[in-house]
């Protein structure tokens, strides 16, 4: 796929529906955890945009962009691992879609520390501290509701979208003159997929590699990651009503302890 016939929204990638469940309780539980979510991200991206809003530092706001959309899955696989050891949940699909999503924040993160962004000793500090801290906090809310956790790593994502899509359309033809960094290179041009498969909602295993011959085309591979991202959060709150990624969904420690499933009842590993 060329990039100019790449979409330019993330409404133009093909989401999954998310809508309200039908019960009136689940309904409230669900808009209260929503409405959180976007209480705490509309701040967090407020304090982004002032103090990383010019152009001057836009691959600052990248890099501390990446160091925090990584940690969540960091926080999912801790949880998952511990329900696999108490032998309560055991869902082998999760863990390897988040390592892989984790694989592929990484590097957009070691790309963003190719340009420049980790320059100053300040944003490295801003971004591992607040890094620390939503580690924990997504770690307590995958305990609780999985599918709050999901949700607020979906408008992560989201805005994370956005923020390349309106770089790349301010920037775009300057980017096209700049070549790309090795890593970006090296990890899109490198000859397998399954890093993207692995956290995709439906892979496209016979596509080519993405095309990687100007920072221009960096930045939009690492956009259409995001909305990747986006989709497969979305597929995974979608597990709670019985459809989507997987087939069985846990709703938090409560449900998972209580379900508990014997050995004969765990899915066969690959």
């Amino acid at each position: 796929m060329s990039t100019s016939s790449l979409p330019t929204a993330i409404e133009d990638f093909p989401l999954s529906p998310n809508p309200l469940p039908d019960s009136q309780p689940a309904r409230a539980v669900v808009s209260l955890e929503r409405g959180i979510n976007k209480l705490i991200t509309d701040a967090a991206f407020h304090i982004l945009n002032t103090f990383y809003g010019t152009t001057e530092r836009a691959y600052a706001r990248f890099y501390v962009l990446e160091t925090i959309a990584r940690v969540p899955y960091f926080s999912y696989v801790s949880i998952l691992h511990l329900y696999e050891s108490f032998g309560w949940w055991r869902r082998i699909e999760f863990l390897k879609a988040h390592f892989d999503e984790s694989v592929n924040e990484t590097h957009h993160l070691m790309i963003m520390e190719a340009l420049g962004g980790d320059r100053s000793w300040m944003d490295r500090f801003v971004a591992q501290h607040i890094a620390v801290g939503y580690y924990f906090f997504a770690i307590f809310c995958y305990l609780i509701s999985p599918r709050m956790a999901y949700h607020l790593s979906e408008l992560v994502e989201e805005h994370a979208y956005e923020t390349y899509d309106k770089f790349l359309m301010s920037q775009g033809e300057l980017l096209k003159t700049q070549p790309a960094p090795e890593v970006a290179v090296s990890y899109y041009n490198g000859g397998n997929l399954y890093r993207f498969d692995g956290f995709q909602v439906q892979p496209d295993t016979s596509r080519p590699s993405p095309r990687v011959e100007s920072l221009y085309d960096v930045f939009v591979n690492i956009r259409d990651d995001e909305a990747e991202h986006c989709k497969t959060m979305r597929a995974c709150q979608a597990v709670q009503r019985g459809k989507g990624l997987h087939d069985v969904g846990c709703s938090g420690v409560v449900e998972c302890a209580v379900t508990s499933s014997s050995a004969a009842d765990r899915m066969p590993v690959d």
